[in-house]
């Protein structure tokens, strides 16, 4: 199935490219999030009338997430968690709790922006997390985790 794109996409390439991908990624989350639509004859000439227009709205979205990057790359979280004595936590902390986390302290981040290389954090310590603001765009934030 040939789309083309709307949006810059991580791995599959920039706005306006005509790319061929797997029907079901296509029809199923491509389209219905509005990141593509079908290469088609009309959607081709709809596209190029938007262009500056989508551009335009690319940009806006790139300097937003390079101002948020900016605000985070100060901000260190301290949080508290049950843990046994040798510092190995009762449970985990993961991306839902760290998102959480990160706006309760004033910065609005949903759970799909935070990642996790290593997994959810299993100990207590000083961890370096990363925020995926825009597919050009991260921030780290540093997180300790002590016990209660």
């Amino acid at each position: 199935m040939d789309v083309i794109l709307l949006e810059k996409t991580a791995n599959l390439g920039n706005l306006g490219d005509k790319v061929s991908v797997k029907s079901g990624y296509g029809r199923n989350f491509l389209i219905p999030f509005g990141k593509a639509v079908p290469a088609n004859k009309a959607n081709v000439e709809a596209f190029e009338a938007r262009r500056a227009e989508l551009e335009k709205a690319a940009t806006a979205n790139l300097a937003g997430a390079e101002k948020r990057a900016a605000e985070m790359s100060e901000v260190e979280l301290t949080l508290t968690a049950k843990a046994g004595d040798e510092g190995k936590l009762f449970g985990s902390i993961g991306p839902r709790d760290l998102a959480e986390a990160i706006t309760g302290a004033g910065m609005k981040v949903a759970k799909s922006e935070v990642r996790m290389a290593d997994g959810p954090i299993r100990a207590t310590g000083e961890y370096d997390i990363a925020i995926r603001l825009h597919t050009d765009v991260a921030a780290t934030i540093k997180v300790y985790v002590e016990a209660e």
